[in-house]
């Protein structure tokens, strides 16, 4: 029986099969017949046990040679001449699955396989890390600080971050990890459901944060001039509210978050923000099985509402603001031109928007796959959040590098990201 091991043809992920999760790569097969058309199929297991897959149909050209980067995809989970389409328009076999990778200091493992007349002709792995060589993973647990821990190699100091993501019950790891190996220490916090911070929540108390900030200030690898915060959705929230109450703070990430306090009351010290009014009425139901949520909270603008908004022209850090015009969890371009125009209101400079036509709510890393729709925890039923993946895509990858440029802009000291030798 004939094996794809005695095919003539050959697939090739350049420059290697082995790279950082936010970097491009190169695919080519060889040794195809003139015009052959050729099937290819990546898929990865997440650490939940979901497998995404994405597809592609491709014709040879007359040399009998696909090249990703030149050639167009023919059909499949998305066509024309997209490098690393294979990557980023993946989509989970269980439907409104988000990626999981609990520990972000091992790869994951993407099998690119080619086929053609339902023969497999060649097959490969991409091993795509994201924590390179000599970053450190560590456990935190500090007091009632949880989370973990990223270092890069080196004695540093380095700059600080905080990593705050959304209000699911458990921290996001790739993130962090990838900004370690630019050479930041990264601070992955969880905020509450994780190991044995409460289950359920009533109440955030900002001090929790606070504890948070000294915790990673004391360490000697961290810089003194100030921590940035790297946040999203609820987590972009918190951000703001530790960045307006809370001191060393220097520049603050709000990916998609709001300009007002959300579903439990926030408390620091003597001071209460209570959470914004939200009704149910404006949920909208005409997707059979998804929500819209878009619209369900009140304009934190009204009059009754203003207890709730955030006052950020306390804030010393410097903000970016980046918003997807097409989130469907919350209108997060109206709120980011709320709280810029606050800022305005009191004389502030010190901030800045970048906005995503057709991009959804869930902006992560590079070529992560596109979360369009899932549970979630505050509703408890599938939403949608928005999004079209080809623009989704392009987004991630300008605003990854926007973070980075962001952060290197206003810490003093940071030479240069760190070169992987993978």
């Amino acid at each position: 029986m004939k094996t794809y091991s005695d095919s003539a043809v050959r697939l090739r992920i350049l420059p290697s099969t082995s790279c950082m999760f936010d970097e491009a790569v190169q695919i080519k097969l060889s040794g195809l017949t003139s015009q052959q058309h050729v099937e290819l199929q990546s898929s990865f297991r997440d650490d939940k046990g979901v497998v995404f897959k994405a597809t592609a149909t491709y014709r040879a050209d007359e040399k009998g040679e696909v090249d990703l980067s030149r050639h167009p995809s023919l059909g499949g989970t998305y066509t024309g001449v997209e490098p690393m389409g294979l990557f980023w328009s993946m989509r989970p076999h269980v439907p409104h699955s988000k990626m999981v990778k609990r520990d972000a200091s091992s790869p994951l493992h993407y099998h690119i396989e080619a086929s053609s007349g339902g023969e497999v002709l060649a097959k490969e792995t991409n091993e795509r890390h994201f924590a390179c060589p000599g970053v450190r993973r560590a456990p935190v647990s500090d007091g009632r600080i949880r989370g973990t821990l990223f270092t890069p190699p080196g004695e540093g100091p380095f700059p600080g971050i905080i990593d705050l993501y959304t209000l699911g019950r458990s921290i996001s790891e790739p993130r962090a990890a990838l900004l370690a190996s630019k050479g930041f220490v990264v601070l992955a916090l969880s905020y509450y459901g994780y190991q044995d911070l409460p289950k359920k929540v009533k109440k955030f108390d900002l001090e929790y944060f606070e504890e948070a900030i000294a915790f990673l200030q004391r360490l000697p690898e961290v810089q003194r001039n100030g921590i940035g915060i790297l946040s999203i959705s609820k987590g972009a929230e918190l951000a703001l509210s530790m960045a307006s109450f809370l001191a060393n703070i220097s520049a603050t990430v709000c990916i998609n978050g709001c300009n007002a306090n959300v579903l439990f009351p926030l408390h620091y010290k003597d001071m209460v923000l209570p959470p914004l009014k939200f009704s149910a009425k404006r949920l909208d139901t005409t997707k059979p099985g998804i929500l819209d949520i878009r619209d369900v909270l009140d304009d934190p603008m009204k009059k009754e509402n203003l207890a709730s908004v955030i006052p950020i022209e306390r804030a010393s850090s410097r903000f970016l603001f980046v918003v997807s015009e097409d989130d469907r969890n919350w209108n997060s371009v109206n709120y980011a031109e709320q709280a810029c125009s606050r800022l305005k209101e009191h004389g502030r400079t010190n901030y800045e928007v970048v906005s995503y036509p057709k991009a959804g709510h869930f902006l992560e890393v590079p070529y992560m796959p596109h979360h369009l729709s899932g549970i979630h925890p505050a509703v408890g039923k599938v939403v949608a959040f928005g999004g079209e993946p080809k623009f989704h895509a392009d987004a991630q990858v300008d605003a990854w590098r926007r973070v980075q440029d962001f952060f290197r802009k206003h810490f003093q000291g940071l030479s240069g990201p760190l070169k992987s030798s993978l």
